[in-house]
């Protein structure tokens, strides 16, 4: 269908099981993170005013559960956001 699905800070609650069997399964090519600052603030955070500092805990849980190094997620999840806004 040719769309990219993001994941922000509730990928990182205990109880999120739908938006990780999701992550598990959307192809690497697929993937965005993002803050949702100020809500939705991950895990430990999580009822505090969110930062976009925090997303580097999405990018770890997300490469937790792709079974990949928090350095390729980010780079993988950069990379597809630059081809899908057009970014050189």
């Amino acid at each position: 269908m040719n769309f990219h699905i993001s994941f922000g800070g509730p990928l990182t609650f205990k109880n999120a099981k739908l938006p990780k069997e999701v992550a598990t399964e959307v192809p690497l090519d697929r993937l965005l993170i993002e803050t949702d600052a100020p809500f939705l603030a991950p895990h430990p955070y999580r009822g505090k005013r969110n930062e976009p500092a925090y997303v580097k805990l999405v990018a770890e849980k997300l490469a937790e559960l792709k079974g990949v190094t928090y350095d390729e997620i980010a780079k993988i999840t950069m990379e597809n956001g630059k081809k899908l806004f057009g970014i050189k």
